[in-house]
């Protein structure tokens, strides 16, 4: 069975090529346009791995990321920030707020396949 990568990003062109990607690598994939919906699917079923967009409506990526620790099962996905926020303090609250890793848009399968590799999803 493969494993499950959801996809948060309010861009649906960011969603398709993340969704390629993930694909590319395996998993199967669903999406979700903001923290919310997110957070909904989370409840559903719980993915292995989360690519995590930062701005969004509704609820952003930190907010977002932050319920979901807190979650039974909460710190089970391997939640990979993808984002433009490239300082250190963006970084740094990322990682206090329990995300893995951390890659700039634009991204390739190059990059997401590094990153999954080092978090431990992927051999």
């Amino acid at each position: 069975m493969s494993k499950l990568c959801l996809v948060v990003d309010d861009s649906g062109v960011v969603r398709k090529i993340a969704r390629r990607i993930a694909e590319e690598l395996g998993f199967s994939v669903r999406e979700a346009e903001d923290g919310q919906k997110a957070y909904e699917a989370c409840q559903d079923t719980m993915p292995e791995a989360i690519l995590l967009d930062w701005n969004m409506p509704v609820m952003s990526g930190i907010e977002f990321l932050e319920k979901l620790r807190q979650m039974p099962n909460g710190a089970y996905p391997k939640v990979v920030f993808c984002t433009t926020e490239n300082d250190m303090a963006h970084i740094q609250r990322a990682m206090i707020a329990g995300a893995n890793e951390y890659i700039m848009k634009p991204f390739d399968t190059e990059i997401v396949q590094s990153k999954f590799i080092q978090i431990g999803l992927i051999d």
